[in-house]
Formats: C-alpha cells, structure tokens, sequence
C-alpha cells in the first residue's frame, strides 16, 4: 500500500493477543499514532481491544 493511499485515520479491533500487538506496532511503523485509550470488551469467550488511530 502507498502512502497517498493509506487512510488518514481507522480502528484496529481484534482479540487482545500477540498478532493485535503487533498489527498496532506495524500501524506505529507507518507513520500512524494512537488516538486515545484502546477499548476493552469482553464477548463471553475472550477478550477483544479496539485502537483508534490517525496519520501523524
């Protein structure tokens, strides 16, 4: 993906794992920057974050 197309802001969600942790630190590595506190929910099997994130 380039640069110029890469969305200016969006919401990671996934299960609160190793391959969450890393999807975010990726997203970091592009130039992105966290847009306050993740969310937490808990959907009766396993706990699920939400990160927001905008173009720095």
């Amino acid at each position: 993906m380039t640069e110029e197309r890469e969305p200016p802001r969006y919401v990671l969600t996934g299960p609160d794992d190793e391959a969450f942790c890393w999807r975010v630190s990726e997203a970091l590595d592009l130039g992105y920057e966290l847009h306050g506190p993740p969310s937490v929910t808990f959907n009766g099997d396993r706990v699920i974050v939400a990160q927001a994130l905008t173009r720095g």
